[in-house]
């Protein structure tokens, strides 16, 4: 595929996610309709994309993603993905505020770890699963088998930690042999040991691409392919067994035509001496492209159909190409690194054999500073173009680490169309973000404000002169990490503040009124999510005011996924405070604050607005004497703390 002229790059790696689609639709075959699978996503997706390969990959189905460190976790949480994401291996005691924070599964290979991680599970009244791993005959991560009981009876003891998985990994799939049925008969056998005493761990999971191919009766509940999901066989023996086509693609373009005479020396060191007079083609790839140094004198790329050897040293930015023989090539060709053009195609494996080393090694490395193109359906632009790398900040709020960000955000948006929202999450994280859990990013926030004369009851009678009537409708939509939550009216400033720092509180309020009483003039009308209403599990007054928790055990399926969250609020407003502040306390984005006032008589309302964001610009539209909207587009965000102050007349 030709770029347009808009798209040039130096060079591109182009990703076919129809063949990756294509790919898991043969995985999913293989393994039955039984078991679910696990997308690997390590190392950059393999060198494909970690974040668009595990969107695709979880719109065909897959379950859970798996990554190598906490950081490939959190490079999928902060891009938007909510899916179970399993560190592959053993993690540094460092990590674990990390997987707390972002809900991601930690492989457990030892004790002591788990221990560390009950203890800071603990302190952050948190619970999180693992994935115990053990090692039958791979010599890596895990725990011994034969140590394997005793470290999983030793977790089910730990309150915190809930055990959803067990693991094992083949060390030579890719190829039939005794080693693999002896560690399978190992893990097998470590099942059949829990089941005898009564510990049911609900995932178990070995299958890697080798045995998908090569051992398909060997079934558990979940197979956790890896690189023949980028369409690459394990070996030449699995070749027949699957129909897989490759993802990627490394392409360039000729940057410079140049003829020689015999006896010239071409690159470092004159490697290369023309033997007659050749016309060579210099493209603008080289080691630190990821193209292998050993390549040098006996790479090749495609042009225009045929092959071009290499010739000389490839150079860190550079190598150069014998086009004698493909006389009508010119700057601006395309050329093929990796991948088919016309009938001709250069394998992973062709260059792995080559550069004497393996496709995996190939592929991550192939093209790691150029940028991913993203196709479908045979488009470039069926597909957002995020960024290929995130950069995942720390906790610190310095000036120089604010600085470093926004200088990162203005340097990519040079380079890219699309800034994307991880790094505006990133943004986010940094200035608002809490230590010990993820930042809530909220969308579609829409307040729905009415303001009326009290009714006249006997309770309302004395008051109705002092008061108004407030029932405020609240909506968004976010991502919610539990089924449990509590809306909190506080009487004053201290106690807002200590309601705003529990993880639970989804809404809070502040009540004002020397004769109000919290409990008796705040009241939670409603509470929906998904347009399901949520039941009033308990309701009472604490050291931090009024506390309303609501909860369904049916949210549980709902947890780490986006939803519809809907409040109504009935209370008071006293009548000589003649204004109303509505706060966003997150990123959101998107707003419309609806003012209806027109039941409560008030005179020469007007609208105080304080947006803060990349466009604060907002919509207002006045219906004089009835209400006040306020809008700001969907696509916008709103920063915090941003909102609307009504003032009005009596």
């Amino acid at each position: 595929m030709i770029l347009k002229n808009e798209q040039k790059y130096r060079s591109w790696v182009e990703v076919d996610l129809d063949n990756f689609s294509g790919n898991l639709k043969e995985i999913r075959r293989l393994i039955g309709d039984g078991v679910d699978f696990m997308q690997t996503v390590k190392a950059d997706a393999y060198g494909h994309g970690a974040i668009e390969i595990s969107h695709a990959a979880l719109r065909s189905g897959a379950r859970m993603l798996g990554v190598a460190n906490a950081d490939e976790g959190i490079q999928l949480r902060v891009s938007g993905i909510e899916a179970p994401i399993v560190i592959l291996g053993p993690s540094t005691l460092s990590e674990i505020p990390d997987m707390i924070k972002y809900h991601l599964t930690p492989s457990v290979s030892d004790a002591g770890f788990a221990l560390a991680l009950e203890e800071q599970l603990v302190r952050a009244s948190r619970t999180l699963s693992v994935h115990v791993e053990v090692d039958t005959g791979m010599g890596r991560g895990g725990t011994m088998h034969s140590e394997a009981v005793d470290l999983i009876q030793y977790i089910k003891t730990l309150p915190h930690i809930t055990l959803e998985g067990l693991f094992s990994h083949f060390a030579s799939s890719e190829m039939m042999t005794p080693y693999n049925d002896q560690q399978w008969q190992l893990f097998s056998g470590l099942i059949a040991e829990l089941d005898r005493i009564g510990i049911k761990i609900p995932i178990r999971h070995m299958d890697n691409s080798g045995a998908i191919l090569n051992y398909p009766t060997l079934k558990l509940e979940m197979a956790r392919p890896g690189i023949m999901t980028y369409g690459i066989y394990p070996s030449d023996e699995t070749k027949s067994k699957a129909a897989l086509a490759p993802v990627m693609s490394f392409k360039t373009t000729i940057v410079l035509m140049k003829e020689f005479p015999k006896g010239y020396g071409i690159g470092y060191n004159r490697t290369f001496i023309t033997k007659n007079k050749t016309r060579v083609a210099t493209i603008p790839v080289g080691y630190g492209d990821g193209y292998p140094f050993i390549l040098s004198n006996q790479g090749e790329a495609l042009i225009r159909g045929r092959r071009a050897p290499v010739i000389g040293r490839v150079s860190m930015d550079m190598c150069t190409l014998d086009v004698t023989h493909i006389p009508d090539c010119k700057v601006g060709d395309e050329v093929v690194l990796l991948g088919k053009q016309q009938d001709e195609y250069i394998s992973a494996n062709e260059i792995a054999a080559k550069a004497k080393t393996i496709s995996y090694e190939v592929l991550c490395a192939l093209g790691k500073r150029a940028p991913r193109i993203f196709l479908q359906k045979g488009k470039t632009d069926a597909v957002e173009q995020r960024l290929r790398r995130i950069f995942v900040p720390g906790e610190e709020k310095s000036i120089a680490r604010i600085d470093s960000i926004i200088r990162h955000c203005l340097q990519t948006r040079t380079r890219d169309e699309e800034l994307g929202d991880a790094i505006y999450y990133e943004m986010f994280e940094t200035l608002f973000g809490k230590e010990d859990r993820q930042l809530e990013l909220r969308s579609c926030f829409r307040y729905d404000i009415t303001i009326s004369q009290l009714p006249e009851t006997a309770d309302h009678r004395k008051r109705s002169d002092a008061y108004f009537q407030l029932r405020t409708h609240v909506e968004y939509k976010k991502t919610i990490r539990s089924d449990i939550f509590m809306i909190g009216c506080a009487s004053d400033s201290l106690q807002l503040a200590a309601l705003i720092e529990d993880e639970h509180c989804e809404y809070r309020w502040i009540l004002g009124g020397d004769d109000l009483v919290i409990e008796r003039d705040f009241t939670v009308e409603k509470m929906r999510i998904d347009g399901r209403d949520i039941p009033i599990i308990e309701a009472k007054k604490t050291e931090r005011g009024y506390e309303v928790w609501c909860g369904s055990d049916a949210l549980k399926s709902k947890i780490n996924t986006e939803v519809k969250i809907e409040i109504e609020i009935l209370t008071k407003k006293a009548k000589n405070n003649r204004t109303y502040a509505a706060y966003l306390l997150y990123p959101t984005r998107g707003l419309e604050i609806n003012f209806n006032y027109e039941s409560a008589n008030l005179k020469n309302v007007r609208a105080e607005s304080f947006f803060a964001g990349r466009h604060p610009q907002a919509i207002a539209h006045a219906s004089r004497g009835k209400s006040i909207n306020i809008k700001i587009s969907s696509e916008e965000w709103i920063f915090p703390t941003s909102g609307v102050i009504f003032i009005w007349d009596v």
